[in-house]
């Protein structure tokens, strides 16, 4: 059986993931100071979402570079994307406002990659086909 990883599927589960933690976890979890639990303002789980978040999109959005279409688009939009959820990290008070761009401009990289990738892979079928 041979597995394939769809990376840009992964990238955009993992953004979809951050958005929901950003979105439920104050609405639903505000109780748990209360227990002494402090999940909410985590720095560290924060940074750790950020790295991982960063790290599955350079694979995806650089395999899809390199063996696919040359195009830098999707780079420049997962960018400018890791450069919001930074600035989200460090101007908390703006959350709100910079993280539906953050998610959507990260979402938007791995989408386009996805489109730039299937239209290099069709141009490919058809150019071998009306090689042989």
């Amino acid at each position: 059986m041979n597995l394939k990883i769809n990376w840009d599927a992964l990238g955009v589960g993992t953004s979809v993931a951050c958005a929901i933690h950003c979105a439920v976890l104050p609405v639903v979890l505000t109780s748990l100071p209360v227990f002494g639990i402090n999940i909410i303002e985590n720095n560290k789980f924060e940074y750790l979402m950020i790295f991982v978040a960063f790290a599955i999109g350079v694979y995806a959005l650089s395999h899809g570079y390199k063996k696919h279409h040359q195009r830098a688009l999707p780079l420049l939009l997962f960018a400018g994307g890791m450069l919001l959820l930074f600035a989200k990290q460090y101007w908390h008070h703006y959350e709100l406002w910079i993280l539906p761009f953050a998610v959507l401009s990260i979402v938007s990289a791995h989408f386009v990659n996805f489109r730039f990738c299937r239209a290099a892979h069709q141009k490919e079928t058809i150019n071998n086909h009306f090689a042989k």
